[in-house]
């Protein structure tokens, strides 16, 4: 038997992000708003991302630090810089051949983490029409192999109703997953567990599309205020990076006290990028707190706790994490999936300046002695009928 769990097992890397190409927008919409389209400008040397006719704060070289020499907020510059796995669907391809990975789940960079860049548009029509675009562009990238490369939708989420026919259109298109807020409430939208939501809970189960929350999907300018705080650039990277998981307990926490869950039993949520060693001590709390603030009394309705309705359709993804990852999968081996976060800052891309390793490496050190039939859901099983890899 290969010594390499990556040899054994068709693994599936759920959360990789594409790099998009500077004419994605500006040769897919009409020429009638101009500038206001989503295109690369170049500031003091470097590519960035203007929307709405305004700096939207990113560029491609921010986002795609795989191989790169140094830290944020050292970057490229350029999107030429860019690596071309970043970018190019058949170079990705290469790289999964390469490192031993089957298939990948592919977010976006661009358009925020829960769709929320987009709003910086302010023209509905124009907005609608750039998530349209977009999810357009990655069924194509993905189409470079449909069977490999795992596209997830962006969503309107400022229109619930726009949202829902969006959704019906890309599970035509062949869309694999939905990309959530997962704050909507820092863009003056409702909670995720206010009914407001359920046409789009309703839409997602009925297509049988898992919804994703993503972290870093609030708002930019709250995230961009924690990084100028005091205590240095590298230091405020890395502490936003270690705390942010803590939010998606908050949206775990929404939709089970919130009913979501069980209006929804069909129904699977992804926490995507947000780690997986907190889930344990989070579930505990919300178990306790469940029983403590008596609401089974209040909603005799809901019939399961906190950690049962986790167990039945929750899921969440991890990389570097050993230790706290393996005492995750002793209490939910069914729940947990494995992750690069390709080519992110943060992500399992070895580079000269990150304790990075490769990941056929990292995997056979951090599962070693677990379970195989664990491991197999781990790198396949599950995500493979979430994503619904053939």
């Amino acid at each position: 038997m290969s010594s390499s769990f990556f040899d054994r097992h068709r693994v599936i890397d759920t959360d990789t992000h594409v790099t998009e190409p500077p004419d994605l927008w500006t040769t897919r919409l009409p020429a009638k708003w101009g500038d206001a389209v989503p295109h690369l400008e170049k500031v003091d040397g470097r590519d960035v991302w203007f929307m709405g006719g305004e700096n939207a704060g990113m560029g491609p070289g921010f986002v795609t630090a795989a191989g790169f020499d140094g830290t944020f907020p050292e970057s490229r510059k350029t999107f030429g810089e860019c690596p071309p796995a970043s970018w190019d669907a058949k170079a990705r391809l290469e790289l999964m051949d390469r490192d031993g990975v089957y298939a990948q789940v592919v977010y976006p960079n661009a358009g925020g983490f829960g769709s929320g860049a987009f709003l910086g548009l302010k023209d509905p029509e124009l907005m609608l029409s750039c998530v349209q675009a977009y999810n357009d562009f990655l069924v194509e990238w993905c189409s470079a192999d449909p069977k490999r490369l795992i596209p997830v939708m962006a969503s309107p989420f400022w229109d619930v109703d726009a949202w829902v026919r969006e959704i019906e259109r890309c599970a035509k298109t062949g869309h694999k997953a939905v990309l959530a807020c997962n704050q909507p409430r820092a863009w003056g939208e409702p909670a995720l567990f206010d009914p407001h939501w359920d046409p789009v809970y309703a839409a997602a189960q009925d297509h049988d599309l898992s919804i994703s929350f993503h972290i870093g999907g609030g708002s930019f300018e709250d995230m961009a205020a924690e990084f100028e705080l005091g205590g240095g650039p590298k230091a405020n990277f890395a502490r936003v990076s270690s705390t942010i998981f803590a939010d998606n307990s908050k949206q775990i926490a929404d939709v089970t006290f919130g009913g979501v869950c069980h209006r929804f039993p069909n129904l699977k949520l992804v926490s995507v990028e947000s780690g997986v060693g907190w889930i344990g001590s989070a579930l505990e709390a919300m178990d306790w707190q469940w029983r403590n603030g008596g609401v089974a009394k209040e909603h005799p309705e809901y019939d399961l706790l906190p950690s049962e309705y986790f167990e039945r359709q929750i899921y969440a993804c991890f990389w570097f994490e050993e230790q706290s990852a393996r005492q995750a999968l002793e209490r939910f081996p069914n729940n947990i999936m494995w992750e690069t976060d390709y080519p992110h800052p943060t992500s399992m891309s070895p580079g000269p300046a990150t304790p990075a390793d490769a990941p056929r490496d990292y995997v056979d050190r951090a599962l070693a002695g677990v379970d195989e039939d664990v491991v197999h859901k781990v790198l396949e099983g599950t995500a493979a009928s979430i994503y619904h890899v053939d």
